[in-house]
């Protein structure tokens, strides 16, 4: 929903007893998504949690498919005003995106940029804006000044 690792694009790489898993998996991640855009949050969230749990079965419980799928379950708990039900989805999706794919990767600093932005709309300056530069940095160095997602990242740090 606010970034992906193109987890479920990768399902012709699974042992042919995970295909339908991994049908399940992107079946249930376009579900959700049709969901979030038609604003049914509630049900939205119920669908990628069954996504989720399906995600860690396949790939365990530290691949970066299951770390987009954490995110999208926390985006869907920020949508509802859940937030200290989006939190801890949101710190695992961060912890297993620094884990596997290292701490300087511009998911990394996405995944930065969602935790703080949950902080952000709590209220919780203090903890927002450390975490919002530094997943500002991580994607200039990793994408460039003039990448779309640095101008992103500058306009949720402005109002700090």
């Amino acid at each position: 929903m606010v970034y992906g690792t193109g987890g479920i694009a990768h399902a012709q790489d699974f042992p042919a007893a995970l295909d339908a898993e991994a049908t399940e998996i992107a079946n249930l991640s376009a579900e959700a998504m049709r969901l979030y855009q038609a604003g049914k949050y509630a049900e939205a969230t119920e669908i990628a949690k069954r996504s989720l749990a399906i995600n860690e079965k396949v790939h365990g419980p530290d691949h970066p498919d299951v770390a987009a799928t954490l995110n999208n379950v926390a985006v869907l708990h920020r949508e509802q005003g859940r937030y200290a039900e989006a939190e801890p989805f949101y710190q695992r999706s961060l912890n297993i995106v620094e884990k596997a794919l290292g701490p300087e990767h511009p998911v990394v600093g996405m995944a930065l940029n969602n935790l703080a932005e949950l902080y952000r709309v709590q209220g919780r300056y203090a903890d927002a804006e450390p975490l919002f530069r530094r997943g500002l940095a991580i994607v200039e160095k990793a994408q460039g000044r003039d990448h779309p997602y640095v101008g992103t990242a500058l306009n949720n740090l402005a109002p700090l």
